[in-house]
């Protein structure tokens, strides 16, 4: 089966300079490894065993990605992946290793601060900094360029305990992900309709009543949802609208004050009044009655008929599909007239994406090995994919002459699917200087950092985020713990208020339980990780 795959790569497309910065820079391990490694296989191959998860629309066996085919043959590293579903895969991690059969490395591990911290502490995984420092020359090249990375994902102790995910587009308030959910508009029920872009809130709750009352879509049926979102923190969530009040709402509930104060966005009295105005929406049946239950592939399904009117999430494509059905929804002016969009915490961070455990006997071949994910043009197919696969549509062509990887049009393809089923993720480095020189940007990414520059950052009137910062252990704790029982309180209280109106009665109540469930100590902890960040 093995064999069948690679013969159905157009190896034609895999240029020898792409080749040569997939190879090794030195020969697999060293010393004692090595000659181990040789005694397993007669051609000096490593196995190494890996857990890690993947999307159910991607091949079962990692070994089976283009990708990984060619690290194997480049890298004579062979992975023993066993291999879970996204939505079982931290319960089968966190089985694995509580049994002690720890395997040599977990590959989009995605944890924690906190569960990193732990299962140093526990001895399940190891330091990597002299790993870092004697094998990894491609990601002491990343740090050296980026050194705020170093800081990033070095832990209080002073240890780096996991290879991370780094990917920029762009900076400050035009960076990517400096707004997660955006609104898009169904504009082809507004033209239908002869109605403006919605500039005010209350414009936008008469244009969702049009949408309700004045079949827009023409087929004779009050089949319209006017508007539709996921009830959770995340692209799919109605939050965006928040800022419209005034400081608005991201899915950690911090935002930073001019002067430098963390501020706890669900305790706000503009927080009541956005939650207020959901419930005006609600009283009018204009909210989809799936909202408060629904999951992504119901909330999927819905949008590819076309049937909402307005809508939360991170790129239309991947819900309503590529087309001028919808458009983004500018910021809305709130009551008192004001426009503000909510800058988001985010970073293209993730400190966690890959540890390696105590296990592992071949130490310095899996530091050489993840070392190659940390080369540019490595780490562009990563993340979203590669090119050369004759079996099923590319994300990429390889200009040789340049050296660049260019991404191909997703000819109507949902950009988030094609990549689940092509890219393997994992620790790897996008940096900004890489656009126009190892790659081009994508469609998707261009269109959305558009947005952002030209209609959302305008409109951002924050000048300071949280950092990513990594706490101590002893306050990781107490975060998780008071966050537990906190954030799910909050939305708890938010979607209860969505639907019966009770907001004010019961405000002063509810803030006396927030400090109850620790709110006090939660932002005394925040503020204290900020200072020390900035500082």
């Amino acid at each position: 089966m093995k064999r069948i795959k690679k013969t159905r790569v157009s190896m034609k497309a895999a240029s020898a300079s792409v080749l040569a910065s997939l190879m090794f820079l030195t020969a697999c391990g060293g010393g004692g490894e090595s000659a181990a490694s040789k005694e397993q296989d007669p051609n000096g191959k490593v196995t190494v065993n890996f857990i890690t998860q993947s999307s159910a629309l991607a091949p079962a066996d990692p070994n089976e990605k283009l990708i990984n085919i060619r690290l194997e043959e480049k890298t004579n590293v062979h992975i023993n992946w066993k291999n879970f579903t996204n939505d079982v895969f931290v319960e089968k991690r966190n089985l694995a290793v509580a049994s002690g059969d720890l395997p040599d490395a977990i590959f989009n591990a995605d944890y924690s601060d906190y569960e990193l911290l732990k299962l140093a502490k526990d001895g399940a995984i190891i330091p990597l900094n002299d790993l870092i420092e004697n094998n990894m020359p491609n990601f002491k090249k990343v740090l050296e360029e980026a050194p705020e990375y170093k800081s990033m994902i070095t832990a209080p102790d002073g240890n780096i305990y996991a290879f991370p995910w780094i990917e920029e587009l762009g900076n400050g308030k035009e960076r990517i992900q400096a707004v997660d959910s955006m609104p898009w508009i169904n504009v082809e029920w507004l033209n239908k309709l002869g109605l403006e872009m919605p500039k005010t809130t209350e414009e936008l709750k008469e244009v969702l009543i049009a949408f309700k009352t004045k079949d827009p879509n023409g087929n004779g049926k009050a089949d319209e949802i006017p508007l539709s979102f996921i009830n959770k923190p995340g692209s799919e969530d109605l939050a965006f609208l928040f800022g419209s009040f005034g400081l608005g709402e991201n899915p950690d509930h911090a935002v930073v004050s001019d002067d430098g104060k963390v501020i706890f966005t669900a305790a706000q009295e503009d927080y009541k009044e956005a939650v207020s105005f959901i419930n005006e929406l609600y009283k009018e049946g204009l909210i989809d009655i799936e909202a408060y239950t629904q999951d992504w592939s119901t909330y999927l399904a819905k949008g590819k008929d076309q049937k909402y009117g307005l809508y939360f999430s991170w790129d239309k494509a991947n819900v309503t599909g590529a087309n001028d059905t919808y458009d983004v929804m500018p910021p809305l002016a709130g009551p008192d007239g004001e426009v503000n969009v909510t800058r988001t915490n985010a970073l293209g961070l993730s400190r966690g994406k890959m540890v390696v455990t105590s296990a592992n006997k071949n130490l310095e071949t899996t530091a050489k090995w993840v070392d190659q994910l940390y080369d540019p043009v490595q780490s562009v197919q990563n993340n979203w994919g590669t090119f050369g696969d004759d079996a099923q549509q590319n994300i990429f062509e390889f200009d040789e002459a340049k050296g660049m990887l260019k991404h191909l049009p997703l000819d109507g393809a949902a950009p988030v699917e094609l990549r689940e089923k092509t890219s393997i993720g994992g620790p790897l480095a996008i940096l900004d200087s890489y656009y126009g020189k190892y790659t081009t940007m994508p469609d998707d990414a261009k269109g959305r950092m558009d947005i952002i520059k030209n209609i959302m950052a305008p409109n951002m009137k924050a000048e300071n985020v949280m950092p990513s910062v990594f706490n101590s252990i002893e306050e990781l704790d107490r975060i998780t713990t008071i966050e537990t029982d906190l954030f799910a309180y909050v939305l708890r209280m938010r979607t209860e208020w969505y639907q019966n109106g009770k907001i004010e009665a019961q405000w002063d109540e509810y803030l006396k339980e927030l400090d109850r469930l620790g709110l006090q100590e939660w932002l005394q902890i925040k503020q204290t990780g900020y200072d020390r960040a900035t500082k």
